[in-house]
């Protein structure tokens, strides 16, 4: 058998954007619920949160859903690590927390939002641990928390198997995405033993997509391959201005400014090979009208 790889936008958001089940159990697996908080039932939400201010950018998500408490869940599959992501996922995560207040109404009716971030790159290497959750807290009293915004951040490329304090789900969760790939002929028995990773796994068979969708699996793939070595080359960039310079600001600023132009690129780059503008934006963090302008 042959399958696709998970960690794509095609194949995730096939997989957790479509089977309310799957998506359930990814977010009871990785998210820091006690287990009377654990998510009993899902209702998918539009991924495009459009702002009610027209001048302002829209935000587009890989998955959003909420449970019937009002709980809000925001899940997403980033290939490629950017400075500016922390900052893109706060966004979202505060747009989906205001938008759910009608003018009017209380502040208590608001129910917490929960940012469940996937990242294909190791982005805090001084640290060991693969799960970094973040909310607002009381710096000197930790145990005195605003309730509200929850931001939890994966570093896939960290991830082994290896500790029997990670619960079992969770493991499995993220062996699924980490060893399926291109390369997988045969799954490792301990996955298909679980009805909802086999689920997931079946999924990706590639004879379950069409020769158009492949196609677009393909290009998806050049495109991160493509932004990669544009980032890489910016941040290079960066670097020798920097050092040209002869100070950190330099190099901040070298890297700031490679950066931009370098987006520009990818994003002229995939508009030439028609790639939709809604993909463009959120590859490169650019707004549709910038694009258009392009």
């Amino acid at each position: 058998m042959k399958y696709l790889n998970p960690k794509a936008d095609l194949t995730f958001k096939r997989v957790f954007g479509e089977h309310p089940d799957l998506v359930m159990s990814l977010l009871n697996a990785l998210l820091p619920l006690t287990a009377d908080q654990e998510i009993a039932d899902i209702e998918y939400l539009p991924s495009e949160m459009v702002p009610e201010n027209p001048l302002r950018k829209n935000s587009i998500v890989d998955v959003r859903c909420k449970d019937k408490q009002g709980r809000q869940f925001i899940v997403e599959m980033q290939m490629i690590w950017s400075p500016e992501f922390k900052q893109r996922v706060l966004f979202n995560a505060s747009k989906a927390y205001v938008r759910q207040m009608s003018v009017g109404e209380e502040y208590e009716l608001l129910q917490p939002v929960y940012s469940l971030n996937l990242v294909n790159e190791i982005f805090e290497p001084e640290l060991e641990g693969y799960y970094h959750h973040y909310q607002m807290i009381h710096v000197e009293n930790s145990d005195k928390v605003i309730d509200g915004l929850q931001l939890i951040f994966v570093e896939l490329p960290k991830f082994t198997p290896h500790s029997y304090s990670e619960k079992r789900m969770q493991v499995l969760w993220l062996r699924y995405l980490t060893e399926i790939n291109d390369e997988t002929r045969e799954v490792p028995e301990e996955l298909m033993a679980n009805p909802e990773v086999k689920k997931a796994v079946d999924a990706l068979e590639v004879s379950a997509f069409t020769d158009a969708q492949l196609a677009g699996y393909e290009k998806f793939w050049d495109i991160i391959s493509v932004e990669k070595t544009l980032y890489n080359s910016a941040e290079r960039r960066g670097i020798a201005a920097g050092m040209a310079a002869g100070k950190a600001e330099g190099k901040a600023e070298g890297l700031a400014e490679g950066m931009t132009k370098e987006r520009h690129l990818i994003a002229l780059n995939m508009k030439k090979q028609g790639v939709s503008f809604d993909l463009i934006s959120q590859c490169t963090g650019l707004s549709i009208k910038e694009i258009e302008l392009l």
